[in-house]
């Protein structure tokens, strides 16, 4: 277990350097850059089956414990420590990652975006790969810090290089954005590790505050938090989003919005909910608030976007959808319940799963009509998807309910959870301003459902393909097995929600106990 948690972190990085080599080791193919692709669906397949035997492995009879764990000194003068280890809360993130990073690179290997080389394209991948697992699986603060920032670059270039319109703009707005959140929670890192004098996150969570003072917690929490609100990213600190999307090509968009984002979501339930709670507890109902802001605030700026005659982009649409759906994980943190708590770790599987596939869909779309302009798209006779392409238009419009929280999809126990969790926040917050959170995001959900059937609406439906016009190519094969996995997981999520319940409770119980129990 210990050799696959190993492994899994660092097997991407090493495949990164295989890929920039003349020829990847052992494969062929027609040509350089079909050889460099096959190589990159090889090593994300091999993370992903290693991620799939350490979920098997795993022990379910206790998964509040950290469980293939290593702990190496590696810098005695700071007492920082190479310590990784895995329990029920970051298993589900790893798992999603590595399937994620897997069917981008399959999806990559038939459709690549247009750019420079394949191998630095690859390359890149690898790292962004790397860098995710490594937050999702890392127990020391200084560690989580290099992890947290070793996926900007590669994000970053992945953006600029193989982007479209707009891509310069949105990579620096990006890198900057994020940076300057990281250098904030930098500070608030060492402040915790210098005064409990250890940056191990197991022994922090276990002392669950008591060594640090309530000022020094505050203090804490506001640069943390602000560092992991950049990342979520919350409102209104979420403007480098919609460009990124935009310009990034689809894989990009996918691994952003279905793993990236889930970065920030996870620090807070990581780091500043046990380490720092006397904090937390005071910035929680500010949290809150921001968080619901986020949900009216991304559902209102989708149904702009989705009016008739406002030149709407599809993948800005979704991208603004992030903001309201990632509100609702912010607002399950902040109720510091473990209902809300279990809510937001199921929100962010969902989100994952979900917006990973309608990112995969809008540029399917993209690809086969020029544009994702909702007004021409849905001009004259439409896409008509329904028509023209009745696999995608039926693809599009199961992933369109699955992200308004349809009962029995993916989507909807994350949020349900995370409202639940404000109708009885913890001890100590305001009962009164949770209710009327949780009822500003119920309101929420209505305008989600309201602007999602009315893209399905503008894109699905419209009169048949009129006669001499090029038919359009419905889902490819490499397509179905690309999206397929994310709509069973999606249903089976959906239909069985104690699969994912199941691992993360005992551990968000035992998180905010402090490791009590």
């Amino acid at each position: 277990m210990q050799f696959l948690l190993a492994l899994i972190v660092a097997g991407p990085l090493l495949g990164a350097a295989a890929a920039l080599l003349p020829a990847p080791p052992g494969l062929k193919g027609k040509s350089p850059d079909q050889a460099v692709l096959r190589h990159g669906v090889t090593v994300t397949g091999v993370i992903l089956l290693a991620a799939i035997v350490l979920a098997l492995g795993f022990d379910h009879d206790q998964p509040s414990r950290m469980q293939a764990t290593t702990d190496i000194s590696w810098i005695r003068a700071l007492d920082v420590r190479i310590h990784l280890g895995v329990d029920g809360i970051s298993l589900p993130l790893l798992v999603l990652t590595a399937l994620l990073s897997f069917l981008c690179a399959l999806y990559s290997s038939f459709k690549m975006p247009a750019g420079p080389s394949p191998k630095g394209f690859v390359a890149l991948l690898l790292v962004l790969e790397s860098g995710t697992l490594a937050t999702f699986a890392v127990l020391d603060l200084v560690l989580f810090f290099l992890a947290f920032e070793m996926v900007l670059i590669p994000m970053y270039f992945l953006i600029a290089r193989w982007g479209g319109e707009g891509k310069q703009a949105a990579a620096w707005k990006f890198i900057l954005y994020t940076l300057l959140g990281s250098v904030v929670m930098l500070l608030g890192l060492l402040l915790i590790g210098v005064k409990a004098g250890t940056f191990d996150m197991v022994a922090l969570a276990t002392d669950n505050g008591r060594g640090l003072t309530t000022s020094v917690q505050v203090i804490a929490v506001l640069a943390i938090g602000l560092g992991l609100a950049v990342k979520t990213p919350m409102w209104p600190l979420h403007s480098w989003l919609p460009d990124a999307h935009t310009a990034a090509p689809t894989v990009g968009s996918v691994l952003l919005a279905g793993v990236l984002l889930k970065m920030g979501t996870y620090g807070f339930v990581r780091i500043v909910l046990p380490i720092a709670p006397d904090g937390m507890r005071i910035f929680a109902p500010y949290l809150a608030a921001f968080a619901v802001a986020g949900i009216i605030y991304g559902s209102l700026a989708c149904l702009a976007l989705v009016r008739p005659g406002n030149k709407g982009d599809l993948k800005r649409l979704i991208a603004y959808s992030s903001v309201g759906h990632m509100g609702f994980v912010l607002l399950g943190i902040a109720t510091m319940t473990p209902t809300g708590v279990n809510g937001a770790l199921f929100a962010n599987v969902a989100h994952g799963l979900v917006t990973g596939l309608l990112f995969f869909l809008v540029g399917a779309v993209k690809d086969r009509y020029g544009t994702a302009d909702l007004d021409t798209l849905a001009g004259a006779t439409g896409a008509a998807l329904y028509g023209r392409a009745p696999r995608l238009g039926a693809l599009l419009a199961f992933a369109a309910v699955a992200s308004l929280g349809l009962p029995g999809l993916a989507g909807f126990w994350g949020e349900m959870l995370a409202l639940f969790g404000a109708f009885e926040p913890a001890e100590g917050l305001s009962r009164p301003a949770f209710l009327t959170f949780m009822a500003i995001g119920a309101f929420g959900t209505l305008l989600t459902a309201a602007y999602l059937l009315l893209v399905v609406r503008r894109v699905c439906m419209g009169g048949p393909r009129p006669a001499g016009e090029t038919p359009i190519a419905d889902v490819q094969g490499y397509e179905f097995a690309a999206w397929t996995p994310l709509v069973a997981l999606t249903v089976l999520a959906g239909l069985w929600p104690a699969v994912l319940l199941g691992l993360t409770d005992p551990a968000v119980q035992k998180l905010l106990a402090g490791g009590i129990r």
